[in-house]
Order: C-alpha cells, then structure tokens, then sequence
C-alpha cells in the first residue's frame, strides 16, 4: 500500500455509511440507578412540536414521526419510530457516525418495533453537515455528543410508555465509540449496548496525528468537513478501553471483516474489556453495509435482544 492509500484510510476512518460503520445487574440496583438519575437534570429535558414533513407509518404496526429533545441550550432534532402496542415499550437509541445522519437508524426501524422498542434516531448538533439539529461542525464535540445521548435517555426515562428496564443504545462508527463512553456513564441505566464497527481507533489515531496539543490547529477539513481544535484536545489522555469497561451490562459488537478504516482488532480488544460481550463478524463487510449485511446485522440485534429479554 502506497503512502497516499495509506493517508486517505487513516481520514476515512471517522466517515459514516451516509458519507461514502462492576455493577451488578438486578432489577432493584437498575430501579435505584434510574431513579438518581433522572435527578441529575438541572432543568427538565423538553420535546418540542416539529414540522419537518416527517409523517406518520403507513404501517398499521407503528407510527414515525419528528421529535425534538433539548440538552440545555442544545437542540436534537430526531424520528421516533413507536410500536402501535398501546403498552409499555423498551427504547432504542441510535447514534449515528461522522458526518452522518439519523438516516443510519431507519435500517432497524422495523427489527426494533417488532421487539417492542420505541426507537429514536437523531442528528447529533454539530454532527454532520447534513444534521438537522445544528450543520456546524467546527463545533464538534465526543464529550458533547456522549451528553446528548445521555440527555435523550433522561427524556425516555421521563415519559409513562417507557419500560425502564429495556434502554439500549445503538451506534454506528464514532457514534458507537460515543455511545461506549456514555454507557459506561449511565451504567446499569442502559440494559444492552450495541456496537456497529464501532471507531474506537478514534484517540489513537488523531492523538497520532497531533503528536502534541500545540500541533493542532484551530480546524481541521476531513473530507472538506471543518472540524475544530477542541475536538481533539478532548481525545488527549483518554484511555478507550479502561473507560468503556464501565458498562457490565450486555454488549453486541457487529463488524466487517474487512473494515480497512477501522481495524476489527479494536473491536476484539473490546471483547478482553467487556465482561459480557459477543462479538460478530460479516466475512466481506467493510466500513458501511450493503443491503445484504444490513439484513445480517438486523438478524444479529435481533436474535441478541430476544436473548436479553429471556435473561431479564
């Protein structure tokens, strides 16, 4: 592999399929945890009316529609996906990569409802180019975005339908690194957490790049997307593995065996920090899914759900 081959990998590997992938666990200790946790909010998180042209399923099993959640001064603009059950649902959290989009979500729209969750994908504010929330990217941030996914759980834990017990987090490439860190914040709040090849290569290779803080600039263009400084600073002594062994709860990690932006041996990494993981590969997968390893990947969340549900 030339140099410049090597150089557009080590860029590639924060892109998203939309731009081009000990506590103990018992319903009591899970009950005390929710509890305290929603009393973290400082002010209540609101849902605000939207009116995106985001209509209502034809589909008599579910209705989608738009969903507005704020995080202080920070406006999530996402579509919630609701099983017409009239009954409690799980919830399902979807965070999608760089520069992507809530679109990712809508591949495991009907898999998720048919378990019986509720499922919300968002555009994370500074996300992407493309997000609805807020397109400024220089303003990008892992701690920002790890406290908006935080925040959105806090909404769902607020709301009657919500079945506490049954909070999954879902993300894609950096949103699966992000969705890591925030649940080993929220503990035994999330029931399961599934990773689609998830980019915890993230620190080493920026902290790679920027050897030292002083080498970074105020913003930096990965694929003419305009990133800013503090991005970076943030990833600057941030050991991935010791802080998202936080989480004892269930783990799912998806991953192409083929993934040439982010090396699969992150992900089996992972596996030696989880104490309650699986890891599954899709031979031919890369970063990003066609149609066919959708279907597969739907398949594994499936069959790994049904598996927490019976274990509950």
């Amino acid at each position: 592999m030339n140099k410049t081959i090597l150089i557009i990998f080590l860029f590639l590997f924060l892109i998203s399929p939309d731009t081009i992938k000990g506590q103990e666990n018992t319903a009591a200790y899970a009950e005390k945890h929710i509890d305290s946790y929603i009393n973290e909010l400082s002010e209540p998180t609101a849902i605000v009316p939207a009116d995106s042209g985001c209509k209502a399923s034809q589909n008599s099993t579910r209705s989608v529609a738009d969903l507005w959640i704020s995080n202080g001064n920070r406006k999530i603009y996402g579509i919630m996906s609701t099983p017409k059950n009239g009954g409690q649902n799980g919830v399902a959290i979807i965070s999608h990569g760089f520069n992507g989009t809530h679109h990712f979500g809508k591949d495991y729209f009907e898999t998720l409802n048919n378990l019986n969750y509720t499922v919300y994908a968002f555009d994370f504010p500074s996300g992407s180019l493309r997000s609805q929330s807020n397109n400024n990217t220089a303003d990008m941030s892992i701690i920002d975005e790890k406290n908006d996914i935080k925040a959105i759980v806090r909404y769902f834990l607020s709301q009657n339908n919500t079945d506490k017990k049954l909070i999954v987090l879902i993300g894609e490439s950096q949103g699966g690194f992000v969705s890591a860190l925030a649940a080993a914040e929220l503990k035994d709040t999330v029931n399961s957490l599934i990773l689609i090849y998830p980019a915890l290569c993230i620190p080493d290779n920026w902290n790679k790049r920027y050897a030292t803080e002083t080498e970074i600039p105020d913003t930096t263009y990965l694929w003419n997307v305009p990133i800013g400084k503090q991005f970076f600073k943030e990833l600057r002594g941030l050991d991935v593995y010791k802080t998202i062994a936080g989480y004892n709860g269930p783990v799912l990690i998806i991953h192409g065996a083929k993934d040439p932006i982010v090396p699969i041996s992150y992900s089996e990494m992972a596996m030696k920090c989880y104490s309650n993981a699986r890891l599954v590969t899709i031979p031919e997968a890369g970063h990003g899914f066609n149609n066919d390893e959708k279907t597969l990947s739907n398949k594994f969340v499936k069959e790994f759900l049904e598996t927490a549900h019976t274990e509950q």
